[in-house]
């Protein structure tokens, strides 16, 4: 279908044009447009095409960029960035130099913050509104969360003020199409479950207030009498009445993708001297009968075949660590009934899909509530059982003071695994795991680990699982590679397995760097350089034995990491080898001290200076300094 629509829609006051009729087509041009170019791309599918309805009734209502729309999370702007004076360039969508997944400041006027992590668009939204009422400037605001973001501790705290302080007006749009990534869980997911289907309340409502407002001849009494029944009601229908017992009006549940319906209720809305939740219910995945069907297999996608809706997967011998993780866990529980799994939203994202369905009574899915998730790993280490907590790098870091204050202060044995770590790709800034090897080994009483292999993946977990402290195994997304000789040694507390010995200098790789590293020895010894290789497997504790021997006597010692380098691996090596008394160069590889933009996974690693090319240079030259500097 073309989009004869659509191209009439170059910036969101083209919208105000357009027929009931015209918008109709519209929603389903933009709906085609988003498969077609994500079936090529990858991205954020399902959520995006439940949310275009919204998008349209939002621009058509509000004035952006003088009014400002929040999004929460951001990955289901898609329809927004097409109205937004973006659709020439979304066939770049998550391509490097591209536009990106989620919104962002530097990319259009359009887009407030910059967003990728759940439940924060409350918290923006009622500084925002502070700020402009303190200001005295008169512009409309209006927060969209939904998709699994309510179920995200930093809503409700936003929510617990958001009433209380602010007396003018707010516009919260809820999203609530029953889904996160995983579907919803948890009483507040059941609490909205029980609104959709009391719309007898709604009916209820507006009778009372109508009679109250019209039989004046009662006086006070009967509109107070009629006051008091609305609220016994309210009450008693919809137990709590959560957001207006905070002091925000409620409005709902409504149709998300009714443009028309919205758009009166979001204008009635915004002449409220108050805030005000919308709540919209919506279908995730509309207008694509795959992603109706499986809306979690379709949250995120790689490129896909749009005509059946085939995804792509692993050729025949191919394992991921995700997947090698997921093996593992399952084959470890058999042997120990006290191994609980505990995930925030990514049942499969995160490999646990097969252990939620053999041990059901054995897994908890906390929703997006990553602090929940770790003391409640705490909670259930203090009760003796063997928790394995399992969360994105870039997710985990949301929980860093439960991390030491809940477990490593007390040495709880919680079992971290941290998935996405390093660069992850297309997803950008807000997704990058390339942190947590600094950020966990700040913390006492922890073991930090990185496989390089699946086979120490395996070793690894039950490694961590044997221990009586906290532990963390991080790996990152993609393929695990087969690499010979490699993961052969037994692990040992803090050493690393040397993979190659040489006289003239030393490479410790932590992790997936291991494939490069290995290239760069290989390349060195054409050059006739010989290098000790070490997969070092242990980020944290290191035994400085073992580091020491490998590095005294050479001339330079080099660290390779996919984390930043401000406080990873390689400093930790710095760290031991200034404590021995050590003097040797050192030369670390990794990120950079700044937010890389998205792209693929190889070549963000190569653009930064990762690719094994560029280490060896790096090297070669250091290593020419040395000798000049000697001679």
């Amino acid at each position: 279908m073309e989009a004869n629509v659509l191209r009439k829609v170059n910036n969101p006051g083209d919208l105000k044009l357009l027929s009931e009729f015209e918008l109709a087509q519209l929603a389903e041009e933009i709906r085609n447009l988003i498969i077609d170019t994500t079936s090529k791309t990858g991205g954020h599918l399902a959520s995006s095409l439940g949310a275009v309805e919204i998008s349209i009734a939002l621009l058509r209502t509000f004035d952006p960029p003088r009014d400002k729309i929040i999004w929460d999370v951001g990955h289901q702007t898609y329809a927004y960035k097409i109205l937004t004076g973006r659709k020439d360039r979304f066939h770049t969508l998550r391509k490097p130099g591209g536009l990106s997944g989620f919104p962002k400041r530097s990319e259009s006027e359009y887009d407030v913050v910059d967003s990728g992590h759940a439940g924060p668009s409350l918290g923006y939204a009622f500084g925002l509104a502070l700020s402009r009422d303190s200001k005295g400037e008169n512009y409309k605001i209006a927060a969209v969360i939904g998709d699994g973001s309510m179920t995200s501790g930093v809503a409700y705290e936003a929510l617990n003020q958001i009433g209380h302080y602010l007396k003018s007006n707010l516009t919260i749009i809820l999203n609530d199409n029953g889904m996160s990534i995983s579907a919803n869980v948890g009483g507040f997911s059941s609490y909205l479950s029980r609104i959709r289907i009391k719309r007898t309340y709604t009916q209820i409502k507006e009778q009372l207030e109508e009679f109250a407002r019209t039989c004046p001849a009662f006086g006070d009494a009967m509109v107070k009498l009629a006051t008091n029944l609305k609220k016994a009601i309210t009450h008693a229908i919809l137990p709590g009445m959560l957001f207006e017992s905070l002091g925000i009006k409620y409005v709902g549940p409504i149709d998300g993708h009714d443009i028309a319906l919205m758009e009166k209720t979001f204008i009635e809305a915004s002449q409220v001297n108050q805030p005000v939740l919308i709540h919209l219910v919506t279908k995730k995945g509309k207008g694509y009968e795959h992603s109706e069907q499986r809306p979690e297999k379709f949250h995120g996608v790689p490129s896909f075949d749009k005509k059946n809706g085939e995804l792509p997967g692993l050729t025949s011998g191919q394992e991921t660590y995700t997947s090698v993780f997921g093996s593992a866990i399952v084959d470890a529980a058999r042997k120990d009934k006290r191994i609980f799994a505990i995930t925030a939203a990514m049942r499969l994202g995160t490999g646990l899909e097969a252990f939620s369905r053999i041990f059901p009574e054995r897994f908890i899915d906390v929703g997006i509530a990553e602090q929940l998730a770790v003391t409640l790993g705490a909670g259930l280490a203090l009760g003796g059982l063997k928790p394995v907590v399992a969360i994105y790098s870039t997710f985990l870091q949301r929980a860093f003071d439960q991390l030491s204050q809940e477990v490593c202060l007390q040495g709880l044995p919680v079992v971290f695994i941290v998935d996405r770590a390093g660069i992850v790709g297309e997803d950008g800034e807000t997704h990058h795991g390339y942190f947590d090897l600094s950020y966990l080994r700040a913390l006492p009483n922890m073991t930090v680990m990185a496989p390089s292999c699946a086979k120490e993946l395996e070793e690894m977990l039950d490694f961590a699982l044997s221990l009586e402290k906290p532990a963390a195994i991080r790996f990152p997304r993609g393929k695990v590679p087969k690499l010979d000789g490699m993961g052969e040694e037994p692990l040992g507390m803090g050493r690393g397995e040397i993979i190659s010995q040489g006289k003239d200098l030393a490479i410790f790789s932590i992790g997936d760097m291991l494939p490069r590293a290995v290239e760069v020895v290989k390349e060195l010894k054409q050059e006739g350089i010989t290098t000790t290789l070490v997969n070092a497997r242990f980020a944290k504790p290191l035994n400085n034995s073992f580091v020491g021997d490998v590095a005294k006597d050479k001339k330079l010692v080099v660290t390779v990491e996919n984390n930043i380098i401000n406080g990873g691996f390689g400093s930790a090596i710095l760290e031991v080898l200034a404590n021995l008394g050590i003097t040797v160069p050192v030369l670390t590889f990794g990120l950079p001290d700044r937010y890389i933009e998205h792209g693929t996974i190889e070549g963000l690693l190569d653009s930064v200076g990762l690719k094994p090319e560029t280490i060896l240079s790096r090297i070669l030259g250091y290593l020419k300094v040395i000798d000049e500097k000697k001679a």
